[in-house]
């Protein structure tokens, strides 16, 4: 019965922890007449300060993102929340932009240097191909695929190309 009330079920072994330690600070705090640090915690439960602190993390109540908060009581927690897998407008129009003028530049190449730069860096279809990889389509050894990607790479540096992708890099 003791892990059916929360939110987050913790296991019948871990509440026992959790109350002994609540225990003790109660007892400490009579004691010493303030809060216990983990050092006295840690030293009275036979226990590093490093587990005392974990098992205070488990016994905190979690808090619901839909919490109001604000005087006026209009906002909730999970709106101040940063969401990491949100796209950036400004990002996604870079990238948008990034990957025309990337395109433009690719089509001075030939047919078969464009292909092997977009194979070899996952260009298309976002997983990069081994030499080997890259030289089973084309029918060609890997060394020649080194040499091909090599001379591209050679020419896609050459400012008359590499200048319109240089606001790109960081």
């Amino acid at each position: 019965m003791a892990d059916q009330a929360r939110t987050i079920r913790i296991p019948v072994h871990m509440v026992e922890v959790i109350n002994k330690l609540g225990r003790i600070q109660r007892e400490l705090l009579q004691d010493l007449g303030r809060e216990p640090t983990p050092e006295e915690l840690a030293k009275e439960m036979d226990i590093t300060p490093e587990k005392v602190l974990e098992i205070q993390q488990y016994a905190r109540e979690p808090i619901s993102l839909d919490q109001t908060i604000g005087d006026e009581g209009d906002s909730q927690l999970g709106d101040f929340i940063e969401d990491s897998e949100a796209v950036v407008a400004v990002d996604a129009v870079s990238f948008t932009l990034l990957q025309d003028q990337l395109q433009s530049v690719l089509e001075t190449l030939s047919e078969r240097e464009a292909g092997v730069v977009r194979l070899r860096f996952g260009l298309t279809d976002g997983q990069p191909r081994t030499l080997d990889e890259i030289g089973q389509v084309y029918g060609v050894t890997r060394e020649r695929i080194r040499q091909i990607e090599s001379k591209t790479m050679s020419k896609l540096r050459h400012p008359s190309r590499s200048q319109v992708l240089r606001d790109y890099l960081d």
